[in-house]
């Protein structure tokens, strides 16, 4: 079967979106937007798979999915020309995941180190919706039947369960697949990843060995993207460095985790490569590096975090692009559900 390129990727509305989920994420998608036909969702259902203390609650989540909405569109991402929607307006997702989940084997699941990390010590007590997260991913995929999904790399073993869960599914029911006319048997696509940027991974501005993260105690770890001008300065003048000056090539940043990931930020941020960077201000002070990167992250991201405000302000407008998004998302959604349906055999009103 031919399958239309078409990339797919969401992110969870849990708050304090920050500079690694727009460097790590979502300047990648308007990049791709060029190049791809793209659907963008904003994943509430996975938001929930952990505690109320975790997303909010209620009044929260509706919130944190208006604000996700803002920070694509003010970061450059066109709901006209692509899809930007919420992934619970699309009944679709829960249907495809429970015949995923009939497809799925337990031992994959087990072995998701994200799991394991986020259920922690006590994962008896860790929600059945966060063991079954992959699933749910591999659902919101396939759905669409996506053959490439932007990922950073803590999502790749995720992304490696959902072309597990699409090549069972096309071997075990084959027969049925070619019997609707798919000669070759393939109703899904193996989804491949798309990993790119100098700065895919953002690491914390108070430890470069730990990932840039919203649940982090201390606000200086990360640049959130509504923090003002001011804020952004403090923010990169107080990241932590060591005391030898910036080395002149990458090999020099091995083992100087921190001075690696603010080389990375302002490498993503300007468009350039680390080596490109080092050219410039290898051999110089941090002090000087920083002057600079505050500059470059002013500029980058203070316009964003004012469209954004701008747009969250007006609930009603970000709600009227989720549903008219949902209602493009559920027209490719529903075709997917029916024919597998049939696929599975399940009888359905026609």
């Amino acid at each position: 079967m031919a399958f239309v390129e078409r990339v797919f990727s969401g992110v969870q509305p849990t708050g304090n979106l920050h500079l690694g989920n727009y460097l790590g994420a979502i300047v990648n998608f308007v990049k791709m937007q060029e190049t791809h036909n793209c659907i963008y969702c904003v994943v509430d259902m996975h938001a929930i798979t952990q505690g109320v203390d975790v997303w909010g609650g209620p009044v929260e989540l509706a919130r944190n999915t208006r604000e996700v909405t803002a920070a694509f569109i003010a970061s450059g991402i066109d709901p006209k020309k692509h899809i930007v929607f919420n992934q619970s307006q699309v009944s679709g997702h829960a249907e495809l995941a429970w015949i995923f989940n009939c497809v799925a084997r337990m031992g994959w699941l087990g072995r998701m180190t994200q799991f394991k990390e986020k259920a922690g010590k006590d994962r008896e007590n860790a929600s059945v919706g966060l063991f079954d997260y992959p699933v749910l991913m591999a659902a919101d995929i396939l759905l669409y039947r996506a053959t490439h999904v932007p990922v950073g790399e803590d999502q790749k073993q995720h992304l490696e369960l959902s072309r597990d869960i699409a090549q069972k599914f096309n071997n075990d029911f084959g027969d049925s697949i070619r019997n609707l006319g798919a000669n070759d048997g393939l109703f899904f696509p193996l989804p491949e990843p798309l990993i790119t940027g100098p700065a895919t991974r953002v690491m914390s501005l108070r430890d470069g060995t730990k990932k840039m993260s919203k649940s982090d105690a201390s606000d200086n770890s990360r640049i959130n993207l509504t923090d003002d001008a001011d804020t952004i300065a403090q923010k990169v003048r107080k990241a932590k460095t060591d005391p030898e000056p910036l080395p002149s090539e990458e090999k020099g940043l091995e083992a100087r985790p921190e001075a690696d990931n603010l080389v990375g930020i302002f490498a993503a941020l300007s468009g350039r490569s680390k080596a490109d960077v080092l050219r410039e201000f290898g051999g110089g002070q941090f002090s000087s590096f920083k002057n600079a990167l505050v500059d470059l992250c002013v500029t980058k991201l203070s316009p964003i975090a004012g469209e954004m405000k701008r747009l969250v302000a007006d609930p009603g407008h970000i709600d009227a692009i989720l549903n008219d998004g949902a209602d493009r998302a559920r027209a490719i959604a529903d075709e997917t559900m029916k024919l597998s349906k049939d696929i599975v055999g399940f009888i359905r009103r026609r």
